[in-house]
């Protein structure tokens, strides 16, 4: 059994305030000296960035869809071993899941799963006695879930805080906090969401600083600590890379809404460790910001070295590069000065050439292209890309077409797609779901719009190694 405090800063709907009361929240911990285990519900890379630079520590995601119902409580204990307190960020609305799965992959999923108080963040414009209802309404749909205390945020006025209180009283559940109006816990934001901690990184701290002192001086943190203190131990055992599930096997199974990972068809494949440990360079940088910090343990744990680069301003790849990884992020805010980098695009579609690994998604993909709203790109793939007005977003429950760098055909692996551009569609797909289809692959490379997380299928960091080597 592991015992770890935590918290669920959930919310009745998007947009009440979650991201910026939770990283609040977690800087205002770290003030008082707690080592801080931040944690985000769902696929999204935004969020965590804000969540590592208020703790100091990576930011992990929490996602019962890409990993596996099983894999929720080892990924979490894994993030917050030598924490004192974890604060896990919800996403959307409390109950909100997957479309047809009733609330699978919702907060109140993962807080189950967890057996996490959740504390409710109520966007109180407007509201008054309608507070009760709406807080009553959460608290009774699923009793499984419990509420360890709500938070108001935009409260009017002293009097609308007095109300709001008042009238919540029946509920017997405790007002942990009341935030007022403010413009001082803006953060910066575009088309997806927040602008990446990378890009503007000066401007976030400012911002998690403001949020602490806000949260300091709106909220009962001793009555947060109590009630993350309540949260049962863990019969879990802590996830690690270096496990034989993590080197070779696939997640575990624990209902038909569990991902496979590759298909049986496809047979545990042990790694070998042995031989050299060839450098696998991952993009970073302003332009390559999503990604999941499971990942290169993954690599590590196969044997591989893993170094860094930005290919907005480094010229040549790391020394030794034997394969490349291209996350996602935001290239179109960057096209014209990746485009201007000529000796890395240069070097990428040479070490290409050469049959090396590469493995792309999305901004990667873009990356690959011949062009991006009309400034060159690396001409690896035989596609322009563009900017477009059409959010492209959700889950994917995809089936490889034929085999590549890291997959075998037949084999079914669920990711999601996080997206404003659109690419030249692929004359030959590698994936296919039911609605759509994505994905070039050729020789060494793979590029596609599909995000997947390597937890849930740890057999693709054996084979990339294996690919390097």
């Amino acid at each position: 059994m592991v015992r770890m405090p935590r918290l669920v800063i959930a919310a009745p709907a998007s947009g009440a305030g979650k991201t910026t009361i939770a990283t609040g929240l977690m800087a205002a911990l770290v003030r008082r000296g707690l080592t801080v285990s931040p944690h985000k519900v769902g696929p999204d890379y935004i969020d965590p960035g804000y969540h590592a630079l208020a703790t100091g520590r990576p930011g992990r995601n929490l996602d019962p869809w890409l990993t596996s119902e099983d894999l929720v409580a080892p990924l979490f204990l894994h993030g917050s071993e030598g924490a004192d307190i974890a604060v896990i960020e919800g996403v959307m609305g409390l109950y909100d899941g997957m479309r047809g799965t009733a609330d699978f992959a919702s907060t109140a999923h993962v807080a189950r799963l967890l057996e996490a108080p959740v504390v409710l963040v109520v966007d109180a414009t407007g509201q008054g006695q309608s507070v009760a209802a709406l807080v009553h309404g959460f608290a009774s749909y699923d009793t499984r879930v419990r509420l360890a205390g709500i938070i108001l945020n935009r409260v009017g006025s002293p009097r609308h805080e007095q109300v709001c209180r008042e009238s919540l009283e029946s509920t017997g559940i405790p007002v942990l906090g009341a935030i007022p109006r403010t413009s001082d816990a803006a953060t910066p934001s575009r088309h997806l969401g927040l602008v990446p901690v990378a890009e503007r990184h000066a401007e976030a701290r400012r911002a998690i600083a403001t949020l602490a002192t806000l949260t300091e001086s709106t909220c009962d943190i001793p009555a947060l600590i109590a009630a993350a203190d309540q949260a049962a131990p863990l019969s879990a055992s802590p996830w690690s890379a270096w496990s034989p599930s993590g080197l070779s096997g696939t997640s575990g199974l624990s209902n038909e809404l569990s991902p496979p990972g590759p298909s049986s068809a496809a047979g545990p494949e042990p790694l070998t460790a042995a031989g050299p440990r060839p450098v696998v360079a991952i993009a970073g940088g302003a332009a390559f910001t999503f990604g999941y910090a499971e990942q290169a343990e993954l690599l590590v744990a196969a044997g591989a070295e893993v170094v860094t680069f930005d290919p907005v301003h480094d010229e040549d790849l790391p020394p030794g590069t034997r394969g490349i990884l291209l996350p996602g992020g935001f290239p179109e805010i960057y096209a014209e000065e990746l485009s201007a980098n000529q000796p890395m695009r240069a070097k990428v579609a040479e070490f290409a050439a050469n049959g090396g690994a590469i493995v792309a998604e999305c901004a990667g993909l873009l990356y690959l292209s011949a062009e991006l709203d009309g400034h060159p790109m690396c001409s690896i793939i035989d596609a322009k890309a563009e900017m477009t007005g059409r959010l492209t977003l959700g889950y994917r429950d995809a089936v490889a077409v034929r085999d590549s760098v890291l997959t075998r055909a037949g084999e079914r692996y669920r990711g999601h797609e996080f997206h404003r551009t659109a690419c030249t569609p692929p004359a030959n797909p590698l994936w296919r779901w039911n609605d759509g289809a994505d994905g070039y692959a050729s020789g060494g490379v793979l590029a596609s719009y599909l995000h997947l997380h390597w937890a849930g299928s740890p057999v693709l960091a054996r084979r990339f190694v294996e690919a390097c080597r």
